[in-house]
């Protein structure tokens, strides 16, 4: 079985930047591909970013170019730069992972971005 375990989220006030991380148990090199999804209050979950295994990625139109997602094969772990945050960036946000197995979750990180 998978772990997922994100960090990094917090409190930032409107334009900050936090980068969160997803820390994987095993080799995250046989993932089809990870990324990051959030739910915001009274939302439903959406897409963020997600980084496939040659490392292209791909973005929601909202965080384009304010967001980057990385991964580093050595930590098993994977990256959310995220910068010049928005109120509306507020959410929980999960780390995803997907392979011959199936999808696989973490428990979440909380960003908050207020004054």
């Amino acid at each position: 079985q998978v772990q997922l375990v994100e960090s990094g989220g917090g409190l930032v006030q409107p334009g900050g930047s936090l980068r969160l991380s997803c820390a994987a148990s095993g080799s995250i090199s046989s993932f089809y591909f990870m990324g990051w999804y959030r739910q915001g209050p009274g939302k439903q979950r959406e897409f963020v970013a997600i980084i496939t295994s040659d490392s292209s990625a791909n973005y929601a139109d909202s965080v384009k170019g304010r967001f980057t997602i990385s991964r580093d094969n050595a930590k098993n772990t994977v990256y959310l730069q995220m910068n010049s945050l928005k109120p509306e960036d507020t959410a929980v946000y999960y780390c995803k992972a997907v392979d011959a197995r199936g999808g696989f979750w973490g428990q979440g990180t909380q960003v908050t971005v207020s004054s």
